[in-house]
């Protein structure tokens, strides 16, 4: 049986979600504003939520229809197979947000869609009782311009929770942004690769692990393992595939960050993530980084001046940082930030700019080369 799918992304990363699913051999990939739909077998629930890099979740798209009244919410739902999905014991609790649409009120949603759902249940499993105390089964729904769809959620934690980082630092960049920094970087584990403004370690780790092509989601758990109809083997049979498809290499890849705490948290973010023998961290002044090699790869997200300093601070930490790598004119260079004036303060305008999200926070990646 084949399922559709919803992969949500942060604004500006749909079209790296959607080459990543292609590249999956996924069937019918299309990228739309902050998701990826995609369709594939129940067992590609495994595959999915195991390898995406840049995807925030992954979701069975369970039906759509119109909500332009609870009346239409209740029976729309109420039409669609949640007993396909959702066994007579489990849990189905439900969550989900509405724009732009008649039907505004979050609880009143949450309500009638429980409702409709567990009318269908007691249909298709022939009961008059669900107790709820299997698995659980998360239920989102998203009602935009007056159409709902509902989704179940496969995931649990967000992908960007790779299970590396239980500490962060101060003003922590997401898992699946680093990985798309990475990205665009073009990095295929032959450069050197240097990031001056390391923090918790979070870019020179998904660099490591692009380099080694290692599954981001090797070493957690997922809400769908739980699942009675989704076969146990499935998921170690994913592992087994991810894992065989792994490089072997010596990496140049560098972290340096001027707070010493910062990089004893990397290093333990290094060691949990298994690729401490591929990355080194050392406290180091970004305002006086050096390489002797002729080329190279920086990967950076200095401070904004909104969370962990003042504009005025940051403004000056960027003049300095731009001096001090002047004399690096063959590396590339790939910096996120949302300052509106880093290129001036910095000192020179990127060959190209492309729009990111840092959680709620607008940035660009400027990239020189």
């Amino acid at each position: 049986m084949e399922f559709n799918y919803c992969v949500p992304c942060l604004f500006g990363l749909e079209g790296l979600c959607a080459d990543e699913l292609k590249r999956l051999d996924f069937n019918n990939v299309k990228a739309e504003n902050g998701r990826v739909l995609f369709s594939g077998q129940q067992s590609d629930i495994a595959k999915a939520n195991i390898n995406l890099r840049t995807g925030e979740r992954v979701l069975v798209v369970v039906g759509e229809t119109r909500a332009n009244s609870f009346d239409d919410l209740f029976e729309g739902v109420r039409a669609m197979p949640w007993e396909k999905y959702i066994t007579a014991s489990g849990a189905f609790p439900v969550k989900g947000h509405s724009l732009g649409s008649k039907l505004h009120s979050i609880p009143d949603c949450q309500k009638i869609i429980k409702k409709a759902v567990v009318e269908r249940l007691k249909v298709g499993h022939k009961t008059d009782v669900l107790n709820e105390t299997g698995e659980k089964y998360q239920i989102q729904f998203a009602i935009m311009n007056d159409i709902a769809t509902l989704y179940i959620d496969t995931s649990g934690a967000g992908l960007h929770k790779r299970g590396y980082r239980p500490v962060g630092s101060a003003a922590p960049l997401r898992e699946t942004l680093a990985a798309a920094v990475v990205k665009l970087s073009r990095y295929r584990g032959r450069e050197i690769v240097c990031d001056p403004f390391c923090g918790s370690g979070t870019i020179p780790i998904e660099a490591s692990l692009a380099a080694l092509n290692r599954a981001p989601g090797l070493n957690r758990s997922f809400a769908a393992e739980t699942w009675t109809w989704l076969d146990k083997p499935t998921w170690s049979e994913a592992k087994e595939e991810a894992m065989s498809r792994e490089y072997k290499g010596d990496y140049d890849i560098w972290g340096g960050d001027i707070d010493p705490k910062y990089i004893e948290v990397a290093n333990e973010n290094a060691k949990r993530a298994g690729v401490s023998e591929h990355v080194r961290f050392e406290v180091a002044d970004a305002t006086t980084f050096h390489r002797d090699s002729k080329n190279g790869i920086i990967l950076t997200n200095p401070p904004y001046g909104e969370r962990v300093m003042q504009q005025s601070e940051a403004e000056e930490l960027y003049r300095k940082f731009g001096a001090t790598t002047r004399e690096l004119e063959q590396w590339k260079m790939y910096v996120l930030s949302s300052h509106t004036e880093f290129e001036r303060t910095f000192g020179k305008k990127a060959v190209k700019k492309r729009k990111l999200y840092n959680g709620m926070i607008k940035c660009d990646l400027f990239m020189y080369f």
